[in-house]
């Protein structure tokens, strides 16, 4: 029978996952931005040579990523376009869940989720496992390449009235740490998630604070963007 789970759950099922993993493991993630504690326990399934895949769709990978996973040849990676659920299992588990592979999610968000075992609901897991192989058939493989790591010391561009590494609040404007992929203050952040919209319009750019129409997913004015997609992370833009 599936068990529910909160935010506890869901953090303690899914390192489960990982590690009884024996002979596959599949990781479904829009956002994918992996804390060193999971780092480490798919270092282990490569060198164990476990078929691991890591699917996401919301983000480029940073260059650090592309360079830690250009080490591991048991661990693929594919991009799908829209994707926007949230999955992982091995061959006798699986959650179905709300929770990102991305580590402000783990640390910051409530999360929750459905455990189910395979030994005790089979139905329901080849459901999960038939709907995830539909996932990766529509996805498209990374061919993962070593990029160089940006320097911290010049990585963002420097705005006049406010210190290099902080950006402004999409919604309020206040002054907070750069970072396009959280362009939300705590404050205004509880309140977007209420209803999680990633398209619903904001006012300010949170490179440089000019007023213009922001979203989560695309939380800068072009200029900026255009002046910073090499050194900072951002969501995918379609501009």
């Amino acid at each position: 029978m599936a068990k529910f789970l909160d935010t506890t759950g869901v953090s303690f099922y899914l390192q489960q996952i990982i590690n009884n993993a024996n002979e596959r493991l599949i990781l479904i993630s829009p956002y994918l931005k992996i804390n060193d504690r999971i780092k480490t326990c798919l270092e282990d399934k490569d060198k164990f040579k476990i078929d691991v895949r890591l699917i996401y769709g919301k983000s480029e990978l940073q260059p650090s990523e592309n360079n830690w996973l250009k080490e591991l040849r048991y661990v693929r990676t594919s991009f799908c376009k829209d994707l926007h659920a949230k999955c992982y299992l091995n061959e006798k588990e699986a959650i179905v869940t709300s929770m990102n592979l991305y580590d402000f999610s783990q640390v910051n968000n409530y999360e929750m989720g459905i455990y189910i075992e395979k030994a005790k609901d089979n139905d329901l897991y080849d459901e999960i496992y038939k709907e995830v192989n539909r996932l990766i058939r529509a996805s498209d493989e990374i061919k993962i390449s070593v990029s160089k790591v940006p320097n911290t010391e010049t990585s963002t561009k420097t705005i006049p009235g406010k210190s290099e590494n902080s950006g402004f609040c999409i919604r309020c404007g206040t002054e907070i740490k750069l970072n396009p992929m959280i362009p939300y203050c705590s404050n205004c952040y509880k309140a977007w998630k209420k209803y999680s919209n990633e398209e619903y319009e904001e006012k300010q750019c949170h490179i440089c604070g000019k007023e213009n129409k922001s979203t989560l997913v695309k939380p800068t004015c072009y200029e900026c963007y255009k002046s910073n997609k090499s050194k900072l992370e951002f969501p995918i833009q379609k501009v």
